[in-house]
């Protein structure tokens, strides 16, 4: 099977897959074809793996699949935290033409059952620490016939489930990729389901080899010698790029922890590991400038750093070059479209923007009739490009609204300022009409956090006596700062200073903290619910 060949002066770079293709196959034999057998490919918290060992270890995935009777085109249902073991189990289903389907590791029993249910798992590969969470549930999921536990040498009596690591040694070293197709489904990644039950969006072969190319080496530079620390998951399409497809595009090294992404784990991992590329959301990168467990600049090898998840406000990254002397390339993406489509540049950044198009995407800006808004004006992002999913699976209705043709509807909206740059507005249902006139709250959020008693804000919209809406803001205080009418005050007079003056919030909140999703994404709808009319 021939490898990718990807034309990398092109503009934008082509990427030409041969009739027979299988993404795991491609990440795995570039690098033994290049020499890097003992080369670092994973450190996680127990250790260093060569792409040697990935390499057996993948391979030894994939023949005990299909040992177990779990056939390519069968889907396995991936609840692993951070470590070798995930891009074992991932790229092993991948070489065996088994789906996997990576999910988010802090969630409910009852949203593991409705995944279960809905992709009709054949397998089930879970962490020890995990298995609490399905105990209770697999045997209601009709498809599942194997369940593999990670991070357990023996399972317990009777759990009818088996160890990786003796599956693993019990496996072949040896196993024949699956005939597959650069445009047949590989992986699915369910959304977040912020509008109802989440769905599971396919992927094809081609899609990671594609933003590795397009975004990791054309867009960030990506190179071998470079070491990638990732705060964002594997099981994220956000942290499936930045910590596993992209390092073994190029043959660089990822740093992987089982942790939650605190500054105290954060910042250990950066003095420990001297990664140079560091990817985070602006929430993390925050936490870490109001932490004393940031390394100070001349302990770090950073040369750059990327963000996605949520806006960057420019009072941030200007604080965090400041300190460390890096810049944060800020970039948006989406589940749908696997990483990001539009991006500043190294070295080029327009602050308070998200840049332009990556190499190989087209993005327009339109109106709630599909026609092109006017340069400055605000309206609902749509992007295609060649990572586009395939569907949503078992949802044609969803997926007829969001695939239209060769364009994804991102539920973003945005706007050109006169630059050419494009600036993020908000998610469609985050946006406010006061007056008549849309507010963005990522505008109103980035003016509250250049504040210095302000280290985090949320805007959403509440209704006055009037029931008309106007903006509200909840706040956390930076250090030293305490609530009071008077910070309040001082606080409207500031945004009234920077902003339109119809933008700043009647009302603002002291909280402890906001609420979120796993990724740091403020979580606005649950604010809202709290947003009572004013009396």
């Amino acid at each position: 099977m021939d490898i990718a060949a990807v034309d990398a002066l092109a503009d934008p770079p082509v990427v030409r897959f041969p009739e027979r293709f299988n993404a795991a196959h491609d990440l795995i034999e570039r690098n033994l074809r290049a020499g890097r057998q003992g080369k670092p490919a994973f450190i996680d918290d127990a250790g260093s793996y060569t792409y040697g060992e990935l390499a057996e270890r993948t391979t030894r995935f994939a023949a005990a699949l299909r040992r177990l009777g779990v056939e390519p085109g069968e889907r396995a249902l991936l609840c692993l935290r951070d470590g070798i073991d995930f891009p074992t189990a991932f790229l092993g289903s991948i070489l065996a033409g088994v789906i996997p389907v990576p999910v988010n590791t802090l969630l409910a029993a009852s949203d593991y059952a409705h995944m279960l249910k809905d992709s009709d798992a054949a397998a089930l590969v879970v962490t020890d620490a995990l298995w609490p969470q399905f105990e209770s549930i697999v045997g209601r999921a009709e498809a599942l016939r194997r369940v593999v536990i990670s991070g357990r040498s023996s399972p317990d009596p009777g759990l009818g489930a088996l160890a990786l690591g003796e599956l693993l040694a019990a496996s072949p070293r040896r196993f024949a990729p699956a005939h597959t197709r650069h445009d047949e489904s590989c992986f699915w990644l369910y959304s977040s389901g912020s509008t109802g039950a989440p769905k599971g969006t396919v992927h094809i072969h081609s899609s990671p080899i594609q933003t590795a190319a397009l975004y990791a080496q054309r867009t960030l530079g990506l190179r071998e010698r470079d070491v990638v620390l990732s705060a964002a998951k594997l099981f994220f399409a956000y942290g499936l790029g930045n910590a596993l497809t992209f390092p073994l595009s190029v043959g660089a090294t990822a740093v992987l922890t089982a942790e939650r992404p605190t500054p105290e784990t954060m910042g250990a991992l950066l003095r420990a590991y001297q990664p140079t590329i560091f990817s985070g959301v602006p929430t993390l990168f925050a936490s870490l400038l109001a932490s004393e467990r940031l390394p100070a600049r001349m302990e770090l090898s950073l040369r750059l750093c990327n963000s996605a998840g949520e806006a960057l406000p420019e009072e941030l990254a200007r604080r965090w070059r400041e300190r460390t002397g890096v810049d944060i390339v800020d970039g948006i993406g989406s589940t749908e479209m696997l990483h990001i489509f539009i991006s500043n540049r190294p070295g080029l950044i327009r602050h308070g923007t998200l840049g332009s198009p990556v190499p190989g995407y087209e993005v327009k800006i339109v109106d709630e009739s599909g026609a092109p808004v006017a340069r400055g004006e605000v309206g609902d992002l749509l992007v295609r490009g060649p990572t586009s999913a395939k569907h949503y699976w078992n949802q044609p209705e969803r997926s007829s609204k969001t695939f239209v043709g060769p364009w994804t509807r991102t539920g973003d909206r945005f706007r050109m300022d006169e630059s050419g740059s494009y600036v993020y507005a908000g998610r469609a249902d985050d946006m406010l009409k006061v007056g008549g006139i849309y507010v963005s709250p990522i505008e109103v959020e980035s003016a509250l956090v250049a504040h210095p008693a302000v280290h985090e804000a949320a805007v959403v919209g509440r209704e006055d006596a009037d029931r008309l809406v106007k903006p509200q803001a909840f706040v956390v205080l930076a250090r030293g700062f305490a609530p009071s009418d008077s910070l309040a005050a001082e606080l409207k007079t500031f945004i009234k200073s920077r902003l339109a003056p119809y933008k700043y919030p009647r009302w603002i909140e002291f909280v402890e903290d906001l609420p979120k999703t796993a990724t740091g994404k403020i979580q606005r709808y649950k604010l809202r619910d709290v947003c009572k009319p004013a009396s």
